[in-house]
């Protein structure tokens, strides 16, 4: 997808970080949408339907968190990547904020490079899907439980179960090679990019949430290693 194809949405409170933002991701080429406050980040979401969201974390009235778990409830803006934006020294925790949903957080001030790099590196994540075996079918089914890589669902026991992006991809990775152990680095490097910096307990935060909602039996937990769905 060429870069003005991208809908970036840029949502912060001072108007002086909307215009540095803007301007610098404006200029390579990216489609470029703002809002000043949580309301109306989550109104022009359903309007517009953003690829990747920007979304500053301290905010009067409704902050980056309430605003961040508000979109993803939002049918259609499950796989829509959302980066909390941070100031250095902000009292925030990089666990509330994957809890509610996002996939990355990027600390301001940040040059223009490393913020296109950034951003870059993110949008690569839209289209990744781990390719099948030759002869592997794209649906994987364990018991109650079928996941499908080409259509991007789950379902348990027949009924389809939503999951933000980097939920599912996590999932997808560990379902697609059932007791093989992956390392907490690899599930780095193959789920969130080397480019991507992410905090140490972001894994533990994602897989406690598919838990939640698939089930406890099928992640199992090799401790001191990583992660391994099970045969």
């Amino acid at each position: 997808m060429e870069k003005e194809n991208y809908k970036i949405l840029i949502v912060d409170d001072e108007k002086d970080i909307l215009e540095f933002l803007s301007y610098n991701l404006k200029r390579e080429g990216f489609s470029i949408i703002q809002a000043e406050d949580g309301k109306s980040a989550i109104d022009m979401t359903q309007k517009f339907k953003p690829h990747l969201i920007l979304l500053d974390v301290m905010m009067p009235g409704i902050d980056g968190i309430e605003t961040c778990e508000k979109i993803r409830m939002i049918p259609g803006n499950e796989n829509t990547i959302i980066a909390f934006l941070t100031a250095r020294g902000e009292d925030y925790s990089q666990v509330a904020g994957f809890e509610a949903g996002a996939d990355d957080y990027i600390t301001k001030p940040i040059k223009p490079k490393v913020l296109i790099s950034r951003i870059n590196a993110l949008l690569k994540r839209i289209h990744w899907v781990p390719e099948p075996y030759e002869g592997e079918s794209s649906r994987i089914e364990m018991g109650d439980l079928v996941i499908d890589r080409e259509k991007y669902t789950v379902f348990k026991e027949k009924k389809e179960i939503i999951l933000p992006k980097k939920e599912f991809e996590l999932l997808l990775l560990l379902s697609s090679r059932p007791g093989k152990v992956f390392t907490r680095d690899e599930i780095f490097d193959v789920v969130w990019d080397d480019n991507v910096i992410v905090g140490d307990r972001t894994i533990d935060v994602h897989i406690r949430k598919l838990r939640e909602k698939i089930g406890e039996d099928y992640i199992k937990t090799i401790k001191g290693v990583g992660y391994k769905f099970a045969e």
